[in-house]
């Protein structure tokens, strides 16, 4: 079927749909910046004071509260622990290289 045989209707509704996840893509983007605007002031903190980059502990806190979110707002809990497990080991990744800046002086090392 090509878009000229699609119902006009449909593709309102199409198009008022997309327009919707487009504006929830942009939103999730900017929360993500956000998030990691303040795991970098964590990642600085924990350096600045020779903690571990890694806190399992609260890992399985945040796992645990993110599956319990996500069973509520009717969302797969799998999925929910897929994505924070994701952006937990980027934020990781963050405080790694943070600390090994620190280590050195505050030059960065890439």
């Amino acid at each position: 079927m090509t878009d000229s045989e699609i119902d006009p209707a449909v593709r309102a509704e199409l198009t008022r749909l997309r327009d919707s996840i487009d504006n929830i893509d942009a939103a999730v983007v900017h929360m993500l910046a956000e998030r990691f605007k303040c795991t970098q002031q964590v990642g600085r903190l924990k350096a600045e004071h020779a903690l571990p980059p890694a806190d399992p502990a609260r890992e399985a806190q945040q796992i645990a509260r993110l599956r319990h979110l996500a069973e509520s707002a009717k969302l797969d809990p799998a999925f929910a622990e897929k994505l924070l497990n994701f952006i937990v080991a980027e934020v990781i990744r963050h405080h790694e290289r943070i600390a090994e800046d620190t280590r050195n002086g505050g030059q960065p090392t890439r």
